[in-house]
């Protein structure tokens, strides 16, 4: 729907110098062992510093794809590039890399928090990496303020509310410096107060954001382009407000917007 120049000047930022997009895909086509076609020959390029929203409905493909950028998928046609590194499962050393540069967050913080203090949950990641002593410290305490969640760091997950669990999480990611920072729906289940506080959040980070969501205001609030993701292939690109617009494209692909709700009306 649109060219690489009019995405880039849609994006959050332009891209860094000569540096590869933070991702490529080109013509990923999978199939589960049951049978069950999930990716027709998906491709998307994902510049550095652009916050993108895959928006589509259940059963479209977005956490297939999702779980190919960093190799827990694999096995079927095309390629993944993260930052130039193409996800390989059999190039050990560059799945190792790969891994730290693409952070998913899940939908469920508890899926993520394990350790008896918020410190050593975020540490986990960067201490498995081989990081020690003041670099590691200097890793959790920086992930830790930048989700606004520092005064924390000695106390429990399990006495966070759910909110401050979901910022905790991001900072596990954000421990592991990564390229892209992937968040499957992260405004689910989440108060106005922390909807809003995460957004200020993830609008304030510099890294590349891919978004899963269903909440098409959060996809408008948080990122200038989208990805509707429909039957395996990407059936629209471009502007999110433009394809928000678009009440015959939303409804093909069964997304609705709240009553009321006028994507034009968002500032950037």
């Amino acid at each position: 729907m649109t060219t690489s120049d009019e995405r880039t000047a849609a994006g959050a930022a332009a891209p860094q110098d000569d540096a590869p997009p933070s991702l490529e895909v080109r013509g990923l086509a999978y199939a589960y062992p049951d049978g069950t076609q999930a990716l027709y020959g998906v491709d998307v390029t994902i510049r550095r510093g652009e916050r993108v929203a895959l928006l589509g409905p259940n059963g479209a493909g977005k956490t297939t794809l999702v779980l190919h950028l960093n190799g827990i998928l694999h096995g079927g046609l095309g390629s993944v590039r993260v930052a130039g590194l193409e996800v390989d499962p059999g190039d050990k050393r560059a799945l190792r890399e790969i891994r730290r540069r693409v952070g998913i967050v899940f939908q469920d913080p508890d899926d993520q928090l394990f350790m008896p203090t918020v410190r050593e949950d975020v540490a986990f990641g960067p201490a498995n990496m081989g990081l020690r002593g003041e670099e590691l410290d200097r890793r959790v305490r920086d992930a830790l303020d930048r989700v606004g969640m520092l005064e924390a760091a000695d106390r429990p997950p399990q006495h966070l509310s759910f909110g401050q669990r979901r910022r905790v999480a991001v900072a596990t990611v954000l421990a592991m410096e990564p390229e892209i920072l992937v968040l499957d729906e992260p405004s689910s289940n989440l108060d106005p107060a922390g909807r809003r506080e995460l957004a200020e959040i993830l609008l304030s980070l510099d890294v590349t954001v891919l978004m899963v969501t269903h909440d098409l205001p959060y996809a408008a609030e948080l990122c200038p382009r989208s990805l509707i993701l429909s039957g395996g292939v990407i059936a629209a690109d471009g502007p999110t407000p433009d394809l928000l617009s678009d009440a015959d494209l939303l409804a093909a692909h069964r997304l609705e917007l709240p009553f009321g709700f006028d994507p034009a009306a968002i500032a950037r």
